[in-house]
């Protein structure tokens, strides 16, 4: 499925091939004509002078009886009962929704033995928590956790759903929307009720050169998924009421064809990549995988933890889990500090919510200066150390 171009209205311009993104355009005899690389972005139809260029209308049966879906749900991810901070975001996010629309707002969780994190949830803004534990479900297993939503959805209608875009959300919200047949958008960045009602989900596309705004109005749940560390967390109310409300999945939705029998957490001497206050990131600059050791104990000395760039990562430098950028993860610390960094815009995605960026890097025409807050023009195998020993110093 392509846009569809009027032969009587296109003059041959030229303008839908400059500005296509994915070269999906060329111009054949004064006509345009669009390929199947086409990804149905739409900006051929807003460059056209002619308005010679429309999209195809694709438009499926909407969901039966779709007034009847209420509420706002937000999926908590936890690990071994510890609620994930990224569903405290999207509670806070979640909340704003909720009160627009004027209806529930509710927080599922599946696993075992939940109860104080069901009720944790409260204090951070659920008026309502399904709670649906079973033995089975203790461990984390897509198959599963993806049929016990599914039932839950089907029983109680909501008529939005928020995940956190995470290595569990990714795994498993996908079969959920394909079982319930709705949409799905990914890695939201902004969330927001429109004067019709719908939800606006908005994300970076093409690399981050734009952003595009999402809606589905036929179908529903409205399903979306929220990068950590984008949205921001509520203060955890101790005073505030709600209902806990326990969910029993069925046989059928507990069975899987997968059995989960260790999950294995990375041992690591840094903080938490999504978590820290700091943040200091290496990238194609230092060379090396050996060379990452400066980095790690610039992190060790702050409190910090070690990112990095795609390209140090495709190499094998460093392990996916420390990926920043728009294939990896964003975060938001009070300090990132970029050593070696070029300032790609798809790494520049995943850590431009930093509240200061200091940038390290002998090239003073680096891109990564276009979005700093202070820039150090130095070689960082002679600047690290220089403020490693500086730390010390002031320590001791």
């Amino acid at each position: 499925m392509k846009p569809i171009v009027d032969k009587e209205k296109c003059t041959g311009c030229g303008d839908c091939v400059e500005i296509c993104p994915v070269e999906a355009i060329e111009v054949v005899d004064e006509i345009a004509q669009v390929n199947d690389d086409c990804t149905l972005c739409g900006l051929c139809v807003d460059a056209c002078p002619d308005e010679a260029i429309d999209m195809p209308e694709v438009i499926g049966p909407a969901t039966d009886d779709i007034e009847s879906y209420k509420g706002v749900w937000v999926v908590a991810e936890h690990h071994g009962g510890e609620v994930h901070s990224v569903s405290f975001e999207l509670l806070g996010a979640g909340r704003n929704l909720a009160d627009k629309l004027g209806v529930e707002l509710a927080a599922v969780i599946i696993g075992d033995q939940l109860q104080e994190a069901a009720e944790q949830l409260i204090g951070y803004g659920a008026d309502r928590v399904y709670l649906a534990e079973d033995p089975a479900l203790a461990l984390f297993n897509d198959e599963s956790h993806a049929n016990v939503l599914t039932e839950l959805i089907e029983q109680k209608r909501p008529a939005i759903l928020l995940a956190g875009a995470t290595a569990m959300g990714r795994s498993f919200i996908p079969r959920v929307a394909v079982a319930v047949g709705t949409g799905l958008t990914a890695d939201c960045t902004e969330l927001d009720i429109g004067e019709d009602g719908l939800l606006y989900q908005t994300r970076p596309a093409f690399g981050g050169n734009i952003m595009a705004t999402i809606l589905c109005p036929n179908r529903r749940p409205q399903m979306a998924t929220v990068r950590p560390m984008v949205m921001r967390k509520p203060d955890f109310d101790t005073q505030r009421q709600g209902v806990v409300e326990a969910f029993a999945p069925s046989a059928k939705a507990v069975a899987s064809r997968v059995q989960v029998l260790e999950t294995v957490t990375l041992a690591q001497e840094t903080a938490r990549l999504t978590e820290a206050d700091v943040v200091v990131t290496g990238g194609r600059g230092l060379q090396k995988a050996e060379n990452f050791k400066i980095i790690e104990e610039v992190a060790l000395l702050v409190d910090g933890a070690v990112g990095a760039t795609r390209s140090v990562v495709d190499e094998g430098w460093m392990p996916y889990s420390h990926q920043v950028g728009q294939t990896g993860k964003t975060v938001s610390p009070k300090l990132y500090l970029a050593c070696g960094v070029s300032g790609a815009i798809q790494h520049v995605v995943g850590m431009q919510g930093s509240e200061i960026i200091v940038a390290v890097n002998k090239d003073p025409d680096a891109p990564i200066f276009d979005v700093v807050n202070y820039g150090v023009v130095a070689d960082l195998f002679e600047f690290l150390p220089a403020l490693v020993k500086k730390i010390r110093e002031q320590r001791s």
